[in-house]
């Protein structure tokens, strides 16, 4: 890629090691493990190091029930805001791995959000982060709230449809974490269904953006594309979302979704092996709707410390291969983040 070209990460986890136990998934003898810093992100993009980041929640532990009573079930999520607070402002306590300098690095980020709860509890838990996030409340540009394990309707329940609807009247994102590979064609079903009743009847201007997160996971696995049933249903819903104007996709969530063996290989390798997807996704939304996303410390799970570098390495063949001019480039390294996520550059 040029070197002019700026890139925005759309897509990372950070945690200090003093909160590890509030996520919902971490283990002691998980596959990520301690501190996940600004100085280690630093570290593993090396001399690429981004221009920016949006940080992402990292599914805090929480209770629904108890969010709504009295928001005692919202102590971790509001944890975390105050944690990418102190990020965005400078304000670091000892030993949480990020300085002042790094203040201007994270140019938006998207909390957890109860979206099953509908729009009446949704109005109180959004006034409590803009309370938690304080001076840094504008980099707060949308909300996510994780479906790719939650049970078949979550998304299609009215309470969540009118959660979505109150998002695109305040002008904020809903980041779309589903799972092709482990849930199934029925999965992306009700995302296709969900977005179109969560539009249906709303002028344009006020139709939440949904931003898609991994390509929608789907499996890297197949060999013959051609023929499995897999592949087929994934191609046909991502060119189903595409048709609306209020959705994009994150080129990023490769590495998990790949056989072990092919994590290993070159990028160049990885590139071929994964084109019948990358080309789907570009066919279906074009640079200008698609943002190239990292997914760090994700990526790195079974890949190493070389895992950014390399998925920068495969995106940037994307490119390569596609004879993008500049304009295009610049669209899929940040420009379609900024838009997306409406960041003033």
């Amino acid at each position: 890629m040029a070197a002019d070209i700026p890139i925005i990460d759309a897509h990372i986890h950070l945690v200090p090691e003093s909160e590890l136990e509030t996520l919902a998934w971490w283990k002691p003898d998980g596959a990520l493990q301690g501190q996940l810093s600004v100085e280690q992100y630093r570290t593993a993009t090396g001399d690429s190091t981004p221009k920016g980041f949006i940080f992402l929640e990292t599914d805090r532990k929480n209770d629904l029930e108890a969010g709504e009573k009295d928001g005692s079930g919202w102590k971790y999520p509001l944890m975390e805001v105050s944690w990418v607070k102190r990020i965005i402002t400078g304000q670091p306590k000892p030993g949480e791995g990020h300085t002042a300098e790094d203040a201007s690095l994270c140019v938006a980020y998207i909390p957890w959000a109860p979206m099953p709860s509908g729009a009446e509890v949704m109005e109180k838990y959004i006034d409590l982060v803009k309370q938690e996030a304080g001076e840094s409340w504008p980099k707060v540009r949308g909300f996510r709230y994780l479906l790719q394990d939650k049970p078949n309707g979550t998304m299609l329940q009215d309470k969540f449809i009118e959660s979505l609807k109150l998002l695109g009247r305040k002008g904020l994102v809903f980041d779309l974490g589903v799972d092709q590979h482990n849930r199934g064609r029925a999965q992306l079903e009700e995302v296709v269904e969900m977005i179109d009743r969560a539009h249906e009847g709303v002028p344009e201007d006020q139709r939440v953006t949904f931003i898609i997160n991994h390509m929608c996971k789907p499996d890297l696995t197949i060999y013959n594309v051609q023929t499995s049933p897999s592949f087929i249903a994934w191609r046909t819903a991502i060119f189903t979302l595409s048709k609306c104007s209020k959705t994009y996709m994150k080129l990023s969530g490769g590495f998990p979704e790949m056989p072990d063996s092919l994590k290993q290989r070159s990028p160049e390798d990885i590139f071929d092996a994964i084109s019948p997807w990358l080309s789907v996704v570009l066919a279906a939304f074009g640079a200008s709707r698609i943002m190239f996303a990292s997914d760090w410390p994700v990526c790195t799970v079974g890949v190493g410390d070389d895992a950014w570098q390399k998925w920068k390495k495969i995106v940037d063949r994307l490119c390569w291969m596609a004879s993008f001019e500049d304009e295009e480039k610049r669209m899929i390294w940040g420009g379609t983040a900024l838009k997306a996520y409406g960041i003033e550059a």
